[in-house]
């Protein structure tokens, strides 16, 4: 699961009757907050006019309106091309972010659908979401300005990540007493700082190919009408990046199981079609493939939250990712082919 998704705030009342003036949507009748898989607060409401969906952009990362009037204006475009999302609704004075109190919000069309994960996908559904992904790439291409020297990050430093294991430890081995988290997260670390040592030399080089991409593709995201997409939502993280990772990633994130291995073949279906339609190479495809494997392999911010914050929200999702990183190394042919074949 990706971060944005546990980092849902609690939510207070919004401003509903400044905001509500701002887009002539009528008058309140009820409004309840949304917390699955937003980064930001959300809320369901309904006025006399109809039902919205209201966003407050709460994430500093993310708050900036400039940025958000951006995403909007993305979206749109996408809107005319035929690719399936709800832009954000203009207000009485041309705008889609309303800004009151030092606050961002924006309104959108209240869509009806569900969030399915990749075990409830059939096999053509998987070849569609692989396709989905590769038109939003392709789209994005022909609506966002060119930006192609941006996205590039290093590879995580084996070095750091063996100081950041050690740290852990350490604060594992103080918690007391020690319970069934506890227990599991000394092992992943023991076992994850063998299998680093085992391939420190495969560390990636610099990302490929970058472009625009949504940036948080994953099934709390995704919005299904019976069994097609309806919408793709939350567009806070758009932004320029290797865009075959992020095929990568949201495989990953659909097709796992709980056991901390993924569903190759429909892997493969996803993939396939992403191809095609994105127009990406199996070469492009491998090295997001080396590259996502070696990221999840340095990651550990499941345990970061947990013993640097004391956030517990994301532990349930600890061990599949954990148990993932080392079925992925073992398997690591096996997914690739997946991913090119």
């Amino acid at each position: 699961m990706p971060r944005s998704s546990v980092l849902a705030a609690p939510s207070p009342v919004p401003p509903l009757g400044a905001l509500l003036r701002r887009y002539a949507a009528g008058r309140p009748l009820a409004c309840e907050p949304v917390d699955q898989g937003l980064l930001n607060r959300g809320y369901r409401l309904a006025t006399t006019r109809g039902r919205y969906f209201l966003k407050h952009h709460f994430d500093p990362e993310t708050a900036d309106p400039a940025a958000i009037t951006r995403q909007h204006h993305a979206t749109q475009r996408l809107a005319d091309l035929g690719v399936p999302v709800a832009p954000a609704l203009t207000g009485t004075d041309g705008r889609t972010v309303a800004v009151i109190g030092g606050h961002a919000y924006a309104l959108h069309p209240w869509i009806d659908g569900r969030h399915r994960g990749g075990a409830q996908l059939t096999t053509g559904q998987c070849r569609r979401l692989g396709a989905l992904l590769g038109v939003v790439h392709a789209s994005l291409a022909r609506v966002m300005p060119s930006r192609q020297s941006e996205g590039r990050a290093e590879s995580a430093d084996p070095a750091d990540t063996f100081a950041l294991i050690d740290d852990l430890l350490a604060r594992v081995r103080r918690h007391r007493p020690p319970d069934a988290f506890d227990e599991l997260a000394h092992h992943r670390l023991l076992e994850r700082r063998a299998l680093l040592e085992l391939h420190a030399d495969r560390q990636p080089p610099q990302g490929g190919s970058v472009g625009w991409v949504h940036g948080d593709f994953h099934p709390f995201n995704v919005l299904y009408k019976g069994h097609a997409p309806a919408a793709i939502v939350d567009w806070d993280r758009l932004g320029v990046q290797p865009r075959a990772e992020e095929a990568v990633r949201a495989a990953v994130i659909f097709f796992v199981r709980p056991a901390g291995t993924l569903d190759l073949p429909k892997v493969r279906a996803y993939a396939r079609a992403y191809r095609r339609s994105a127009h990406a190479t199996p070469a492009e495809l491998s090295a997001a493939v080396h590259r996502v494997w070696w990221e999840r392999l340095n990651d550990f911010w499941i345990l970061r939250w947990h013993y640097e914050r004391g956030d517990t929200r994301a532990d349930p999702q600890f061990p599949a990712a954990s148990a993932l990183a080392v079925w992925w190394t073992r398997q690591y042919g096996a997914v690739c082919r997946a991913f090119v074949g």
